[in-house]
């Protein structure tokens, strides 16, 4: 291009508007060059450039040029001051903000508008506070044009009750731009119905809405379910003229699919013009909230097909899909479009893969993903650790749990929640009390599911009295709340107070679920309540709509069971509205060996021989009962059809933690380092309690031999070698905890009771069905084992 000038000022009026156009369209080289060829500059000539360097981000070229103007105006300033906060930069920004002042120059409205947006988009709320100081001080409190940027400021900043006093004072001062703010400043600030009411009034004072308005109205909309509402703002947006604007579009899409309409969402969607990746995801998002997964997987397809630009917030809904549809095929094909498209390197793609493979329990897959993330976020980890926890590798969980730790990731209310759980289902009552700990150090606000959690945990490590001490601190309590505080004492042979609980959770208007009633009917079971156990079980489906399922008849069998009403236990289970499973068969089989009924428990047993094949537990009880009967052939028959099967009964063992150590026995052990020790103790064990008076029940040594025998194989069960272990190394009073994999023996039993007298110990023995508390010669659960 080349430039020829003349000797009038109609050549510099020319100049500058070539300067100007050029400079507008973006060719600011040549731009350039026709300035350096100018032979008279003005002021508009310096600032045209000025600001072309500065509005496109070349701040080292505009702040040189600012330096050699001969005349330095406020608008010169504003438009270098409007450069750097265009492009983030806060400390250039305020310096030449500060150095306009020092120099003699005011700072006009248009000055203060963009130190404000600088200070709304990078959220320097202080910063912000002192030019509204600089605003009250330079008499600029009534312009409306700065009064709009101090409000969106405060807005942005979190200070909402700031931007409404601001916007209140300026009554007869409001524009479009104002309301606007205001509107969007409510929204943002999780105050939807106050935002719905200021567009309201809004439209009553007559002021006309814009593509700005209506995205943050209907955001408002969205977040309080308001359709009826958001469908006047629509036919608002038609008579304006706004229906084809794709953000205004893409507004209503997200509003419809979060109020669950997602026809309507989708006519917007098929009208729009253009195809917007943010709507289609919006439309994508609300049919994965809805459950729609087969409609969310084709929204997907057609993306992909139309050559549509997927970015890193697709990935994740469409992974969400299949995490519980269990697509395993379709799920590998996306994450090899994901790796394809270059998006394996993105956290928020990789956290959905996590969740995705953990949720479909593919934690080979999910750990792999997980181990190439080259940064990990409290997501990344959260995902993982819940993945194991909900797959039931509870010890997996805890060890990357203890991992992010040492990583110096600081866990959030899910992590925390998922370690307690696996804690419960590990029975690790220390690490459980660290992980309590933890969640108190974080600083973390209450969480309803961590508190739960906890409950769950010191209940099911039978420390009963701290799960109520949790309960107790609970200002939210819901329906799972007060179901693990009820299993809690059930489990921990207290049934009377899961009554008692039950009927405050009655009364605090906390409607009973499914999981409740198990609880409470076990309760009932195990503390032979048999009146109140017919009531409960009796008001699931004509009180509370829950029709009862396998578990709830197994509990009544046990109960009826155990109260010696074999006849009525029959009866029900004959008239269950479900077919038995192997629970109900189990629960009537353990009722016949109790009550010795043997015809009936060979009834049981030989339908649990159908339904579980393979499963040694009802071969061995109904061995047993023949042994206890004195049918000796027959229980050697059923040992030869197990063995002839290839099926094996699962080895009793117990264990004890001492030291932070698991120590683990087997009946007759002799493995352990102080095994000397342990037979001395149970000796003197054994002379003490008979001294008692307790008495071996040889009933319970189910093998044929003398009396001697028999007296001898149940002093060296392994729950009682544990608890001699228990006696010699945990300190003096110390609270004795055993777990057994399976369930204790009655003789044993019994001699927990004798033992918990004669040595004044605490013993808590959890078992394969449940706790029992032995303290002065009495178990928790009344002997209702």
């Amino acid at each position: 291009m080349h430039f020829h000038f003349a000797n009038s000022s109609q050549s510099k009026i020319d100049s500058n508007r070539v300067l100007n156009e050029l400079s507008k369209s973006g060719r600011i080289n040549e731009a350039r060059k026709l300035f350096d060829k100018m032979p008279e500059r003005d002021e508009f000539t310096w600032n045209t450039l000025i600001a072309a360097y500065a509005t496109s981000g070349k701040l080292t070229e505009a702040i040189q040029l600012f330096k050699e103007t001969p005349i330095k105006s406020s608008i010169t300033w504003n438009l270098l001051i409007s450069g750097y906060c265009l492009h983030g930069m806060e400390t250039e920004a305020f310096h030449l903000f500060s150095r306009m002042q020092f120099e003699g120059q005011r700072p006009n409205q248009y000055t203060m508008g963009s130190i404000l947006r600088l200070c709304s988009t990078l959220g320097l709320l202080q910063r912000g506070k002192q030019v509204h100081g600089y605003v009250i001080k330079t008499q600029f409190e009534s312009n409306d044009y700065v009064v709009t940027g101090l409000v969106d400021m405060y807005a942005k900043c979190n200070c909402i009750l700031e931007a409404e006093y601001l916007f209140k004072m300026m009554p007869n001062k409001r524009n479009h731009v104002m309301w606007t703010a205001m509107v969007a400043g409510y929204s943002q600030n999780g105050e939807a119905f106050k935002a719905i009411e200021c567009y309201r009034d809004m439209v009553v004072e007559g002021v006309a809405s814009n593509q700005f308005t209506f995205p943050s109205v209907l955001t408002a909309c969205a977040a309080v379910q308001a359709r009826n509402f958001g469908t006047q703002v629509h036919s608002f947006i038609v008579r304006s003229g706004f229906e084809a604007n794709v953000f205004v579009q893409s507004a209503l899409i997200d509003m419809y699919a979060k109020c669950r309409d997602l026809d309507s969402a989708l006519i917007v969607l098929e009208n729009m013009e253009v195809d917007d990746v943010v709507s289609w995801n919006s439309m994508l998002v609300g049919c994965v909230r809805q459950g729609c997964e087969e409609e969310a997987l084709s929204l997907f397809r057609k993306m992909h097909a139309r050559d549509m630009k997927l970015g890193n917030f697709t990935y994740p809904s469409v992974l969400n899909c299949f995490a519980s549809t269990k697509d395993m095929n379709n799920a590998m094909s996306v994450h090899c479009l994901i790796i394809k498209t270059g998006f394996e390197a993105y956290k928020l793609v990789n956290n959905a893969l996590v969740d995705m493979y953990a949720k479909q329990g593919n934690m080979d897959c999910a750990f792999l993903v997980f181990n190439h993330m080259p940064n990990k976020d409290v997501v990344s980890w959260t995902s993982l650790v819940t993945g194991y926890a909900r797959n039931n590798h509870h010890e997996e969980a805890l060890k990357l749990f203890c991992d992010m730790r040492l990583a110096g990731i600081h866990p959030d209310h899910v992590v925390l929640a998922s370690a307690l759980s696996a804690c419960a289902e590990l029975t690790v009552l220390e690490l459980g009390q660290q992980v309590h700990a933890d969640f108190v150090k974080s600083g973390l606000q209450s969480s309803t599911s961590v508190d739960n959690s906890l409950v769950t945990m010191y209940a099911k490590c039978g420390c009963i009295d701290d799960a109520s001490r949790v309960f107790d601190s609970m200002q939210i309590r819901d329906a799972v709340t007060w179901t693990a505080l009820i299993v809690g004492y059930a489990r921990n042979g207290k049934g009377k107070d899961s009554v008692r609980f039950y009927d405050q959770m009655i009364a605090s208007g906390t409607k009973p679920d499914y999981i409740t009633f198990i609880g409470l009917l076990f309760a009932c079971s195990h503390a032979g309540l048999l009146k109140r156990g017919r009531l409960y079980f009796a008001s699931m489906e004509k009180e509370y709509g829950i029709k009862p399922g396998p578990e709830h008849y197994a509990c009544m069998i046990d109960l009826l069971g155990r109260s010696g009403k074999l006849v009525e236990a029959e009866m029900l289970l004959n008239e269950m509205d479900v077919e038995p499973d192997a629970t109900v068969w189990k629960a009537l089989l353990a009722a016949c060996r109790v009550q010795g009924n043997l015809e009936l428990g060979e009834r049981a047993a030989k339908n649990l021989f159908e339904l579980e094949s393979k499963n040694a537990v009802p071969y061995i009880m109904l061995s047993n009962m023949y042994s206890a009967a004195g049918k000796w052939e027959d229980a050697a028959r059923i040992r030869r059809t197990m063995k002839w099967k290839g099926i094996s009964k699962e080895p009793g063992c117990s264990w004890i933690e001492v030291n932070s150590r698991v120590h683990t026995f087997m009946s007759e052990d002799r493995g352990h380092s102080r095994t000397t020790e342990i037979y001395s103790k149970i000796d003197e064990i054994m002379v003490l309690i008979k001294e008692a008076g307790y008495e071996a029940d040889i009933s319970f040594a189910l093998h044929n031999m003398d009396k001697e025998g028999k007296e001898l194989g149940l002093a060296y069960h392994s729950e009682k070698l544990a608890v001699a272990f228990g006696l010699l190394s945990l300190p003096r009073g110390a609270p004795v905890r055993i777990f057994k994999n399976l369930r204790v023996c009655g003789d044993c039993h019994t001699a927990m009771k004798y033992i918990s007298r004669v040595f004044h110990r605490h013993i808590i023995l959890r078992d394969s069905n449940c706790f029992h508390h032995f303290k002065g010669g009495q178990c928790s659960c009344g002997d209702y084992w």
